[in-house]
């Protein structure tokens, strides 16, 4: 099993004709068959997408609506630039599509603010924006993630960060662990899916056996998740988890972390963060390097 999407999953691409949409969508298409069925754009409607090594054709539609209609789509993703990301957010949801992905960093807070307002009254969920988007090993690839560091297998992995997402997913293939899903929430202030959605999922899912959780400072959506957590394994709920907080002092003095994370108020802090997770039974680990055999770690018991 898997969450969110599988080798059935049909996606349109918002932004196709762009340099950034076609060059994932190349990516995506030779991804174990992914099944991105067509682009939008609303002044390039009827017409067709080839890849540069013409060895894939796709139809362009005006609108969303329009592709949904005609190509059964359930999922769409967007390489808009900041200035119409939102808008075009906006019109997947009154398309009713039922996942989308915005993979566009530099949105404004305000505009996703009236954003994430219609989201909640929706049919659809997003992911993002600023994120990397979110892979099915050997089935689905939406966003840029690399598809080649993936093996199917049994870890989920839910993450603010794009880098160390790919770095978590490197260190349980090469444990012999794989994947079931890999998502990438983003790491902006106001975005659609948080922490406990993904979580919800993956403690739901028969197939994720254990969980890699990496945040960020600044908010408290890492804090809020531990206590989910803590709630949830009361109900024997409970999978083994290791996490790691993007943004605590590396060795030479710096820190990494999200150049728009805020901490303010005594929150969101690294160590409040590793405090609150560890509280909640999930084993933090010392460096991102690590988080492959601090997984091992914790499923050795």
């Amino acid at each position: 099993m898997s969450i969110l999407i599988n080798k059935d999953t049909k996606v349109l691409v918002q932004g196709l004709t762009g340099k950034t949409g076609t060059f994932h969508t190349e990516q995506a298409l030779a991804y174990h068959g992914t099944m991105m069925v067509g682009g939008i754009h609303p002044k390039k409607g009827g017409e067709t997408w080839g890849s540069v090594d013409g060895g894939a054709q796709l139809p362009i539609f005006a609108s969303v609506a329009e592709g949904r209609d005609k190509t059964g789509a359930n999922a769409s993703v967007i390489y808009v630039p900041p200035a119409g990301a939102a808008a075009a957010i906006l019109e997947a949801i009154e398309a009713e599509i039922p996942l989308i992905v915005c993979i566009t960093e530099g949105i404004p807070v305000m505009d996703m603010v009236k954003v994430k307002a219609r989201l909640v009254k929706s049919k659809s969920r997003l992911i993002g924006p600023n994120c990397p988007g979110l892979l099915t090993p050997d089935e689905c690839k939406i966003g840029i993630m690399p598809g080649s560091i993936f093996k199917k297998g049994s870890v989920g992995v839910v993450s603010r960060s794009g880098t160390l997402t790919y770095e978590a997913v490197f260190q349980t293939t090469n444990a012999g662990l794989g994947q079931t899903t890999a998502v990438g929430i983003g790491g902006d202030p106001v975005k659609g899916t948080e922490f406990i959605d993904v979580l919800e999922m993956f403690l739901a899912d028969d197939a994720t056996k254990s969980i890699i959780m990496i945040g960020e400072i600044g908010g408290s959506a890492e804090e809020d998740a531990a206590q989910f957590i803590k709630d949830e394994a009361k109900r024997g709920r409970m999978k083994p988890m290791a996490g790691f907080i993007a943004g605590r002092t590396a060795p030479a003095g710096r820190t990494m972390g999200h150049a728009g994370a805020v901490i303010s108020g005594g929150k969101g802090g690294a160590e409040d963060k590793i405090a609150a997770m560890e509280s909640a039974g999930i084993k933090v680990s010392p460096s991102p390097a690590k988080l492959g055999e601090t997984l091992l770690e914790v499923l050795k018991g």
